[in-house]
């Protein structure tokens, strides 16, 4: 599982691919997602604007992402 650093509350679905380098665009990223290529939390979301916050997994591409506060 790879670990996302964060500085706000949460992150959206759609900034985490785009953040994490995993998707080129924010274009890219709403297709993706609304195709059901990510997963929240065990759940297909398509929900680009999901409120991603530590403890999540978010599963894209086969590889677990979650996130977490930096110190």
């Amino acid at each position: 599982m790879k670990t996302i650093t964060i500085t706000t509350e949460f992150i959206k679905l759609q900034d985490l691919l785009k953040f994490a380098n995993l998707v080129e665009t924010g274009g890219e990223a709403k297709e993706r997602i609304q195709s059901g290529e990510a997963t929240v939390n065990g759940e297909v979301c398509t929900m680009r604007g999901k409120k991603i916050r530590p403890g999540d997994d978010v599963v894209f591409q086969g590889e677990h992402y979650t996130v977490a506060y930096a110190d």
